[in-house]
């Protein structure tokens, strides 16, 4: 599976105009004045980070151009990690593991598949840590699901079983899983793990 480029995009004063739709000295006076947060490069250009676009326009009921709000939920994404386990002592010792050594990371957290279907669509995460047997949707299909729909492309696969490790390990790794990991898990090999698919 192909990496993706993660770099945040950054749009120059006359970007931001012409999305605008207005002239570049008007962009120029709303950063000057505070309104638009922005940075300057050593070569004295103005610069605007897409968050901070998208919050101005909002702010202003001014509307977001669509390739703006995905790109927006594309960056949020790519620092999301979303564990899918029922084992709700598991589930809170991971999410708490990573958000200590990877404050940076959104950790959110599904116990079914059901749930875990739903916040795949509103959060499109990075990475996905995905129990194989799950009530409701179980991880093979969700998997399965993950790795033929194209809105998905940049998300990865984690895959953790404690149970059958040997005839489910293929099965998950056959359904496009990125990494398969057997329970009871060693959290540094999983955070490991993640970074590395992830990358």
């Amino acid at each position: 599976m192909g990496k993706t480029d993660r770099k945040v995009r950054i749009f120059s004063a006359l970007e931001v105009a012409n999305i605008c739709g207005v002239v570049n000295q008007t962009a120029i006076n709303w950063i000057k004045n505070g309104y638009l947060e922005a940075f300057t490069t050593p070569g004295g250009q103005y610069r605007v980070y897409s968050e901070n676009l998208v919050r101005f326009l909002e702010s202003r009921n001014m509307r977001v151009p669509s390739e703006l709000q995905e790109l927006r939920n594309t960056e949020r994404g790519a620092s999301t990690i979303l564990i899918v386990d029922d084992d709700r002592e598991l589930n809170d010792l991971i999410r708490r593991f990573v958000e200590q050594k990877r404050p940076e990371l959104t950790v959110l957290q599904a116990f079914d598949g059901f749930e875990a279907g739903r916040m795949l669509a509103e959060s499109k995460p990075r990475v996905v840590v995905l129990d194989v047997d799950l009530p409701g949707i179980d991880g093979r299909k969700l998997c399965r699901t993950i790795k033929r729909d194209e809105s998905y492309s940049s998300t990865v696969v984690v895959a953790i079983s404690g149970h059958n490790v040997e005839t489910v390990r293929e099965p998950m790794l056959s359904e496009g899983a990125d990494a398969f990991l057997e329970k009871p898990i060693e959290l540094e090999m999983l955070l490991e793990t993640v970074e590395r698919v992830r990358a």
